[in-house]
């Protein structure tokens, strides 16, 4: 499967492996199972199982298991994990106190 765009493609029926209840996205509580058979529902983009399935948009926005998740969507694939083109991640983020903006404000004066 050269082309991961073309959804014509079978990959054949979905069978339950013996690890599919593992956890792979910590943060979002995502299993081994669950996105494997996402990519079986027609979902091949890395960016597609996330909006999914919410696996990197945790906490560490990917950090710990976004190379995970390649590998399994590339596994059930059949291509190279190279091929897969990564999500969008960004720096984690932390709530902020509005007294915190107040200041800078105030800075600036």
């Amino acid at each position: 499967m050269e082309n991961i765009y073309d959804r014509t493609i079978d990959l054949g029926e979905y069978k339950p492996e013996p690890d599919d209840d593992r956890i792979i996205c910590r943060c979002e509580e995502v299993t081994k199972g669950e996105i494997r058979r996402a990519v079986h529902d027609g979902m091949y983009t890395i960016t597609e199982i996330r909006r999914y399935l919410r696996s990197g948009m945790g906490l560490c926005q990917g950090q710990t298991c976004a190379k995970l998740v390649k590998g399994i969507v590339a596994r059930e694939l059949g291509v190279s994990p190279a091929v897969l083109t990564p999500a969008t991640s960004r720096a984690p983020m932390r709530p902020l106190e509005m007294k915190i903006f107040a200041k800078e404000g105030e800075e600036d004066e």
